[in-house]
């Protein structure tokens, strides 16, 4: 059995940075994103009663054993919900720069939840696909939909009120997301390390999850309203407010380099001169800038002026989960 799947990257808005359960990815806050339609991974996943154990080939090459084993674990959730043991051969395409801040593996995990359940023979609804692709990357629950998507928190131990749904569809509000390259190394510190770093030691945490709470019924309120000013102060105060919680751990650490404060003051300086443009970052160096398609080009041009901007990747909002012909 063989299915194929395509999986968007997402940027979230407001941020998801902590988990209240480590083993089945709840997080301690809702989120809110926006799905890109640039960015995308293709996962391809076929169940072979022949095969002895799992293959995972990554853009054409056969992954490390580390990267193997970490998709088995997931397709073994798969197979218990399933009640089916076979193995599997994965292989994936990532239309994305890895590791640096680009949401790899939001694209990633929600391609492949998509591809095995349906290759393994599951039929399940939007939402409950967003609960599977959370298992192995929380961010890639929203990745199963397009347009404005959160994921909410939910309350229970189990995770079963844990899942992603749409707020806005994709054509509902045309924006433009400019992802600013500015290194495609990989990130010393990885996301799910500091996430813990943060929710264990991090003395400015308490006050990040009743920042978050806030700022997520203002974006809300924003996007109903198509108030871009109020859309776009609100999802840049909340990412500052999260790389704050960084600085507050032990260790302290930074996803920031001296190039994403260049790109962040010349965001700014933008503003100050009429042009309404704001930015964002997750876990890494590199930068989300969101702004109105009268400003596109104006922005791009302030951005390209600057010496650390290795390349300027436009981004409208993306779709959903799609399954494609193998």
């Amino acid at each position: 059995m063989r299915a194929k799947a395509r999986a968007h990257t997402n940027i979230a808005l407001i941020k998801y940075w902590g988990k209240r359960d480590e083993q089945l990815f709840l997080p301690t806050n809702s989120s809110l994103s926006m799905t890109l339609d640039h960015f995308y991974t293709d996962t391809t996943v076929t169940f072979d009663n022949d095969l002895k154990q799992d293959y995972f080939n990554l853009n054409n090459e056969q992954a490390s054993e580390e990267e193997t084993e970490k998709i088995s674990r997931f397709l073994d959730k798969v197979r218990d919900l399933a009640n089916d043991q076979r193995f599997a051969r994965v292989d994936s395409i990532n239309h994305v720069p890895t590791a640096a801040g680009f949401a790899s593996s939001a694209s990633g995990f929600a391609a492949l939840a998509a591809a095995a359940t349906k290759a393994i023979g599951l039929d399940l609804t939007k939402r409950e696909l967003s609960q599977v692709a959370r298992l192995g990357s929380g961010s890639a629950s929203r990745s199963i939909y397009g347009g404005f998507v959160e994921w909410q928190k939910g309350e229970r131990e189990d995770g079963s009120d844990c899942y992603a749904l749409p707020v806005l569809e994709q054509e509902d509000w045309d924006l433009n997301v400019l992802s600013v390259e500015v290194t495609t190394q990989s990130k010393k510190v990885l996301s799910r390390e500091g996430m813990k770093r943060t929710v264990d030691t991090s003395i400015f945490y308490d006050g990040w999850l009743k920042a978050a709470r806030e700022d997520m019924v203002t974006l809300k309120q924003a996007i109903t309203k198509r108030d871009f000013t109020l859309f776009g102060e609100t999802l840049e105060a909340n990412a500052l407010k999260m790389h704050a919680t960084t600085l507050g751990a032990n260790p302290p650490f930074m996803y920031w380099q001296s190039a994403t404060m260049r790109v962040m003051e010349a965001v700014q300086s933008l503003r100050e001169q009429g042009v309404e443009a704001y930015y964002t970052i997750d876990a890494g160096p590199n930068v989300k800038v969101v702004c109105q398609p009268q400003d596109k080009e104006k922005t791009i041009n302030a951005l390209n002026e600057i010496d650390v901007v290795n390349q300027i990747y436009t981004c409208q909002i993306g779709p959903g989960i799609r399954y494609l012909d193998v």
